[in-house]
């Protein structure tokens, strides 16, 4: 429920659009710290991180992309090169959970075969490695856009009785609901004190008056967040930037360029992709 004119990215920072997958490298970092500890755990867990690059490089053409990767001793072994292909069309073949792509195309084509996905925002940044750290609006994100559809039709007070009318009724699925709930499912193998995952929702959404059917939404899914913000419209690049996530994932333009300005990595996930 942000007052923000469309949710266009394009409009705020343009981009080259490049259709493979980029993922810095302290977030690449943070994902094996994750996989060592699991299988520290447990030598034989089969519940893991694994990295795939997909890129719109010819094979020959990816020599140096591998080369790359072999040299900051990065751990993907799955390397897709399609010479323009869309890579949309081989994403269930290989079973991905989270498809993140310069390409606000792909990312559409992603989203509409039900892939969570978003629009990687390049950012360099400096974040501890001791967890991994994942920050997730709540809005046709982590929940459908049922309550901004009210909010664009019927302004505030339309979905403050939207939302108590329907209170004990959880949200729908937004399109991170599901890699949000890989997460969740990896964390309880971890007593608290020893969790390498940290998980926020950091959302506009008011506490007193929109608050409690999001945290029943959230109790109904079985899904555990560590932390939770309800921002009531205030800009989040100051709580992002104290929160220090990897990854942050928003549908609204404004709140991707003040996570930016604070140097937080964003990941933008378009809404109404046609």
């Amino acid at each position: 429920m942000e007052n923000a004119p469309g949710k266009r990215l394009d409009r705020v920072l343009k981009m080259e659009c490049k259709v493979e997958v980029i993922v810095n490298t302290q977030l690449k970092q943070a994902i094996q710290m994750v996989n060592n500890k699991l299988l520290a755990r447990d030598p034989e867990e089969k519940q893991l991180f694994e990295i795939m690059l997909l890129s719109t490089h010819s094979a020959e053409g990816g020599v140096r992309i591998i080369n790359s990767i072999n040299y900051y001793g990065l751990e993907i072994s799955k390397f897709c090169f399609l010479n323009g292909t869309d890579p949309s069309k081989y994403l269930h073949s290989h079973n991905v959970k989270l498809f993140l792509s310069a390409c606000e195309s792909a990312v559409c084509n992603a989203l509409k075969k039900g892939i969570p996905a978003a629009l990687m925002i390049h950012q360099q940044y400096q974040t501890a490695e001791s967890q991994l750290k994942v920050a997730f609006d709540g809005d046709s994100v982590l929940f459908s856009d049922e309550a901004d559809v009210v909010f664009r039709e019927k302004g505030l007070d339309g979905v403050i009785k939207y939302e108590k009318d329907l209170e004990h009724v959880p949200i729908g699925e937004g399109p991170l609901k599901e890699f949000a709930m890989i997460l969740g499912e990896m964390k309880k193998k971890f007593n608290p004190e020893n969790d390498p995952i940290c998980t926020y929702l950091v959302t506009a959404r008011s506490g007193n008056d929109l608050g409690i059917r999001a945290i029943k939404t959230l109790r109904d899914w079985g899904l555990k967040i560590d932390e939770a913000f309800f921002m009531a419209g205030a800009p989040k690049g100051p709580i992002l930037f104290h929160i220090q996530p990897h990854i942050f994932f928003d549908d609204n333009a404004r709140n991707i360029k003040g996570a930016r300005e604070y140097g937080i990595p964003s990941a933008f996930v378009p809404s109404g992709c046609e």
